[in-house]
């Protein structure tokens, strides 16, 4: 799952590029998802990856390498950066990443 891995086609990268650049379409996709998902014309396999914060998933899909943690901090948050925030958590935990107890 490398950035030659990635499809550059794919639904979810621009959704993922243009959920991080766009406040508006940010809170509506935290507002709901399927509507997001809808107007970005995702797949029915990307739209369960979504529903499942299934970020590896995504990963094998083509999203670029780049965007999985981001995926994690659109369901997350960003705002707290660091190693045990809610949204490092959750992409330790989807890409099957040990972390260690602090």
């Amino acid at each position: 799952m490398g950035i030659q891995d990635t499809d550059r086609t794919l639904p979810s990268n621009r959704m993922v590029f243009e959920l991080r650049r766009d406040r508006q379409r940010y809170q509506q996709f935290q507002q709901d998802i399927e509507a997001s998902m809808e107007h970005y014309g995702l797949t029915e396999p990307e739209r369960q990856a979504w529903r499942n914060m299934d970020i590896a998933g995504l990963a094998g899909m083509g999203v670029h390498p780049y965007f999985l943690p981001q995926i994690s901090r659109l369901f997350k948050g960003g705002g707290y950066n660091h190693n045990n925030s809610d949204a490092a958590r959750l992409y330790a935990e989807k890409m099957g990443i040990q972390q260690e107890d602090k």
